[in-house]
């Protein structure tokens, strides 16, 4: 597209306006030019890339600041105590299988340094519910668990092995 200047006349006077003219583009072996509808969507097209490459430059920005803030942290941080000896669960208590899952997918979810958004968009999931099945609220679906599973990087067999050994060790 190229910028001339077109003389228009408007009463008495001569007034020169901007106009664009579309540059003809080469389609095969017909010569095209774009109509300015044609123009306008391809300029917001363009538009559209340019603040999605920006918005993923800030992405892996925004990510690779946080890799080393966390390489940077000090490692003895991690909580070794079980977040239901905190609550007053004691060993022996009977414990509900939405409880087990939620605390392995919490546990999954903490070592991983993983927040909850990170999770539940990867997962497909709304953060609000994940955060009631983490806390043993909710009973997730065979088909959410999956999912969630599967953007914590374990596969659902995996994740229901850990639920049994968990429980198996909070009834010893």
């Amino acid at each position: 597209m190229t910028m001339t200047e077109t003389a228009a006349i408007r009463g008495d006077e001569t007034v020169l306006v901007p106009t664009v003219t579309p540059v003809p583009r080469e389609t095969g072996a017909r010569v095209r030019s774009l109509t300015p509808a044609q123009q306008r969507a391809v300029m917001f097209a363009q538009q559209q890339i340019l603040r999605a490459k920006a918005a993923r430059k800030a992405r892996d920005e925004r990510e690779a600041a946080l890799g080393r803030m966390r390489e940077e942290e000090p490692r003895d941080d991690v909580r070794t105590e079980e977040p239901e000896t905190r609550r007053g669960r004691r060993r022996g208590q009977t414990l509900s299988l939405r409880e087990a899952i939620g605390h392995v997918l919490r546990d999954l979810r903490t070592k991983d340094r993983k927040t909850l958004r990170e999770v539940s968009e990867k997962a497909g999931v709304s953060l609000g519910y994940l955060s009631e099945v983490e806390r043993g609220q909710k009973e997730a679906s065979s088909e959410l668990l999956s999912s969630i599973a599967e953007s914590l990087g374990v596969s659902t067999p995996q994740m229901l092995r850990m639920v049994a050994d968990y429980i198996e060790s909070m009834e010893d």
